[in-house]
């Protein structure tokens, strides 16, 4: 199997520079593809950049973006065509979770969390779609959650965001099949990275690495198939 498979393809992962997004970034980098990154902060777009370019051999670039203001992500694209040349895979990975009960909830954090969870995919594929036309074809990879079908008591806004993701990413899939734009989501269980919680190193978490693997796989299957949902939990977890 041609470990470059993606060579000449461009790529945009949001939220690419930590956790699952910096995972997918990197092994899009290492199977060939150009990459592009954003994230909220100047000094881990650099960071993230200068490691993944460090471990491949593809051009990687990066900019700062908040996906939730949709004038940061007409920006962002800009800047993909500008320093990328174009783009043919978007991951949708951007995502915040804050974990209340629903009368605690402020309501500036449920809109944070659907600003960024639910619009910002909306605001990026709004982008893409129209590129992805002029190019005959494309992939969008939205990262989901099994909070997208499993509610859990402080989760109405994260739940309320995953689910709206999974019915967007059907529906667009539906919308644009015969585009030539295949679209998928992914729905992990439990990640061992930073994501809602300051400790790592569970052993029974699906590794980040992992969830990139599956990215991989899905741009990996010809054409003709489309693999629109993969679930994926941790084989053993904690009881």
């Amino acid at each position: 199997m041609n470990p470059e498979f993606l060579k000449e393809r461009i790529a945009l992962v949001t939220g690419g520079t930590r956790g699952i997004g910096y995972a997918i970034a990197e092994a899009l980098a290492r199977a060939g593809a150009t990459v592009a990154v954003c994230g909220r902060s100047n000094s881990s777009v650099e960071d993230a950049v200068k490691k993944i370019a460090a471990v491949s051999k593809s051009k990687v670039v990066g900019t700062t973006a908040d996906v939730s203001d949709v004038q940061q992500v007409s920006r962002l694209f800009d800047f993909v065509d500008r320093e990328a040349g174009g783009l043919d895979i978007l991951v949708n990975n951007a995502g915040v979770g804050i974990f209340r009960k629903t009368a605690e909830l402020k309501i500036e954090e449920w809109r944070a969390v659907l600003d960024t969870n639910l619009n910002g995919a909306f605001y990026c594929c709004h982008e893409a779609l129209p590129r992805m036309v002029k190019r005959s074809g494309g992939y969008i990879v939205n990262i989901s959650s099994l909070a997208g079908k499993n509610p859990f008591a402080g989760g109405a806004a994260y739940n309320a965001s995953k689910f709206g993701l999974n019915g967007f990413s059907e529906a667009m899939m539906l919308d644009h099949r015969y585009d030539d734009i295949r679209v998928s989501y992914i729905m992990p269980g439990s990640v061992d990275t930073e994501f809602g919680s300051s400790a790592t190193g569970a052993r029974w978490k699906i590794a980040a690495e992992d969830v990139a693997e599956i990215v991989l796989s899905l741009l990996r299957m010809p054409e003709r198939t489309l693999v629109s949902r993969v679930e994926v939990r941790p084989t053993k977890p904690k009881k």
